[in-house]
């Protein structure tokens, strides 16, 4: 993935040269259509020198869609030229073409990964647990899968992988001052995998939606609410990965409120609104 941002970055760095009219016209540029249209049309002149109804006909070839697809049109007709030297544009062009078949080749191997990936996950015998989480879906059930990895006895508790994953802050104190910040060491990709996936938690679990509004609400920013967000949901995990059992959103709500838990009262009030 990083090699892939890296090449992608070049793309956008070359067409902004000559062709800066692609930047405006896709939000992606590591796509297959892009990749397709650059390799046979590295140039805006030759892009324009093609028919219309042979361009729509690619467009619809790569399942664009139809207000899409003709606004594209629109300003393919209307684009104008980047002015410069003629040897400059034509080797930038070739550079191009040689960094799209790069990228191509970057999206097959990932593509091939992602599909080892799920094969493996789906075949382990804890995987039920991860794919049970909210939110957590086809992508970050198995980063989770390997997050929290098999061996039970290396976490005797859920502080020990909140600390070592970063989830958790750092407390410190001098004298009769005490703060709390952000931790920096720890594995990034493990805390960015917890992070990721509290933040797409909110929209699927009706109390860590609560949660992160509550926090939102206390003065915190997105992240910091999503973290904390994250530093909850890591410890219900780890009871869940414990116990070996599949999480239970009603089992957990029922919990709450059986604690008499502020948390419970806002899914409530929460559910009410919505309603």
């Amino acid at each position: 993935m990083a090699e892939k941002t890296a090449q992608s970055n070049r793309l956008i760095s070359y067409l902004k040269i000559y062709f800066p009219q692609m930047v405006e016209w896709f939000e992606q540029l590591d796509i297959p259509l892009v990749c397709d249209l650059l390799e046979r049309w590295p140039t805006l002149e030759e892009l324009q020198k093609e028919s219309g109804e042979d361009l729509r006909r690619f467009f619809r070839q790569h399942h664009c869609h139809r207000e899409l697809m003709e606004r594209r049109l629109l300003g393919i007709g209307g684009a104008i030229p980047a002015g410069g030297d003629g040897a400059v544009i034509e080797a930038k062009s070739t550079v191009v073409k040689v960094t799209v078949r790069l990228i191509r080749s970057l999206l097959e191997g990932i593509a091939e990964l992602d599909r080892k990936i799920e094969e493996v996950a789906t075949k382990h015998p804890d995987f039920y647990i991860f794919d049970s989480l909210p939110g957590a879906g086809a992508v970050m059930a198995p980063r989770l899968l390997a997050a929290f990895g098999s061996q039970r006895d290396r976490y005797s508790c859920a502080d020990e992988l909140q600390t070592y994953s970063g989830i958790a802050p750092v407390t410190e104190s001098s004298g009769k001052r005490k703060w709390v910040h952000f931790r920096w060491a720890c594995p990034k990709f493990l805390r960015q995998s917890f992070h990721e996936w509290a933040g797409h938690s909110i929209a699927q679990s009706v109390w860590a939606r609560a949660y992160y509004q509550q926090q939102r609400r206390r003065g915190s920013d997105h992240h910091a609410a999503v973290r904390a967000l994250a530093f909850k949901w890591v410890r219900i995990v780890f009871r869940c990965w414990k116990d070996r059992v599949a999480y239970d959103e009603s089992k957990y709500l029922a919990a709450l409120a059986k604690r008499g838990s502020p948390l419970g009262k806002l899914v409530v009030v929460g559910m009410g609104t919505s309603l």
